[in-house]
């Protein structure tokens, strides 16, 4: 292990340096590649049960934001405008929506936000009391609309 970081140290310091010199010679410092950017990929799950790390998973989509919107997600476009206006809080995603009546039946579901979010880790869940009040939660809303 410590040989492929030492090797990759190397053709770090290798690389960075050929691309002093290179800008030595033009007189400008050496441009920023154009590919860089935080990344946003996220795995979202429904599940039944009132534990996230226990339940068991009844659907799960894979979301990237970027550089560009793709995922197993059916809406990827659409998630990620929400999410990226949300400024990546999911919770600010789940607010109770008015008018919707749910029972009061005990048969909890749980949602859950995993990955990176514009370069920084995600962990994130919340458990409902049942599938309707999971959709009253989330309606309208494209990131859980799978």
């Amino acid at each position: 292990m410590r040989y492929f970081r030492t090797l990759g140290a190397t053709a770090f310091a290798t690389a960075t340096g050929l691309a002093l010199v290179g800008s030595a010679f033009t007189g400008t410092a050496a441009a920023a590649p154009e590919s860089l950017y935080a990344p946003s990929a996220l795995v979202l799950t429904v599940g039944e049960g009132s534990d996230p790390s226990s339940g068991t998973v009844l659907r799960a989509v894979t979301l990237t934001c970027a550089p560009t919107a793709s995922g197993t997600h059916p809406a990827p476009e659409e998630a990620c405008t929400e999410l990226a206006a949300a400024e990546g809080d999911f919770t600010s995603l789940t607010d109770l929506r008015e008018g919707r009546p749910c029972t009061r039946e005990w048969n909890p579901v749980s949602i859950t936000g995993d990955g990176v979010w514009q370069g920084r880790r995600v962990a994130w869940s919340a458990t409902y009391g049942n599938p309707c009040e999971l959709r009253a939660r989330t309606a309208g809303g494209a990131v859980f609309g799978f």
